[in-house]
């Protein structure tokens, strides 16, 4: 019997996860919000819309109709941002091989989500809808990559980490190939915690690289770039730590300042260009609060992750009493506390 597969998600992260598996001869199912998504993998073998110019395995197949994508399924794969998850799982949960428990479950989502209780870690949250077989067996995947890079076949790396070692392997056998490389962790905790604070940090990278070239700025250079990514890296151990992550070496790895240090620096990072757009663009002009720019974030036409993990990561910060001032500030900015300049000044410079 073949192995069925789904991924929830047809953005560029989804669908070239989706490629990575159908290219080892599997049938895949990728659901597709969009359905002009839908059609154009379907008839033309393309993303045109959210990974352009890659051509898609004939056996990666599009849907629009999420009960159809996950029924029957043993591997399913969750790709969609963070701000949808929770409305998208909802919708799995009528399900028979959801609620039968006989489903192996992945997120790709980076990011925490809201509850009653305050923010809360992706898996976690999942396990309080989900039924009880699949508490402490979802996998989390991550690790320093970029889906343009990864659907045209760039040598990445991937950890995927689970609290049941098993179902671990079973992603790790199931994504990885000679061009991605898959480890295993037990250190789930940390690694959610390093997959979404990294974004947080890379906005100000963005911020701090537009800057750079400015007169009044002078004094930034590649010196600086370090001493952001290493206070930034500091600060995702320290909620880490507070999160109840296990391992300490998470932090040192692909997950760690791997995933930091591609997102910081790529040209394909969304919230290292929304950085750059707060500067250059003056982007935030049209929002009052970070409240406001959550709710109209479809207008900037991508969407920086880091924005939602930047008002959570404050919240936990001042909730567990810790010193992250580069995330803290970073959240003041996008609430309109605090202009760029004075983030700068407080944040950046003051790191000392």
């Amino acid at each position: 019997m073949n192995t069925q597969i789904a991924v929830l998600g047809a953005g560029a992260w989804g669908t070239a996860i989706a490629k990575v598996i159908a290219e080892k001869e599997k049938d895949v199912i990728i659901w597709s919000y969009e359905t002009e998504v839908r059609d154009d993998i379907n008839k033309k073998r393309r993303n045109s819309r959210f990974l352009p110019d890659v051509e898609l395995p004939k056996t990666l197949k599009a849907t629009s109709n999420i009960e159809e994508a996950v029924e029957g399924k043993d591997f399913l794969i969750f790709a969609v941002p963070s701000l949808f998850l929770l409305d998208t799982l909802k919708k799995t949960l009528s399900v028979n091989s959801i609620r039968e428990g006989k489903t192996v479950i992945a997120v790709l989502t980076k990011g925490f989500l809201p509850s009653e209780n305050g923010p809360r870690l992706i898996l976690e949250t999942m396990e309080d809808y989900l039924p009880g077989f699949f508490h402490h067996s979802l996998v989390y995947i991550s690790g320093p990559s970029h889906a343009e890079e990864v659907s045209r076949g760039k040598l990445t790396g991937l950890i995927a980490a689970s609290e049941n070692a098993k179902n671990s392997i079973r992603f790790r056998d199931l994504l990885r190939s000679q061009q991605l490389l898959v480890y295993s962790s037990l250190d789930v905790r940390g690694v959610q915690v390093a997959a979404a604070t990294k974004n947080v940090i890379a906005i100000a990278f963005g911020m701090l690289d537009a800057m750079k070239p400015m007169a009044k700025f002078d004094m930034f250079g590649d010196g600086t770039d370090s001493l952001l990514l290493a206070a930034g890296l500091n600060e995702i151990q320290i909620l880490g730590k507070a999160l109840g992550a296990t391992h300490p070496e998470t932090f040192t790895s692909i997950s760690g300042i791997g995933d930091l240090d591609v997102t910081c620096r790529s040209v394909f990072g969304r919230n290292r260009r929304f950085g750059r757009d707060i500067i250059e663009k003056n982007i935030l002009k049209p929002y009052k609060n970070i409240d406001e720019l959550l709710a109209r974030i479809g207008e900037i036409g991508y969407l920086p992750e880091g924005v939602a993990a930047a008002k959570y990561v404050r919240v936990l910060a001042e909730k567990h009493k810790l010193k992250m001032p580069i995330s803290i500030g970073i959240c003041k900015l996008l609430n309109r506390e605090i202009e760029p300049h004075e983030f700068i000044k407080k944040s950046i410079s003051g790191l000392g």
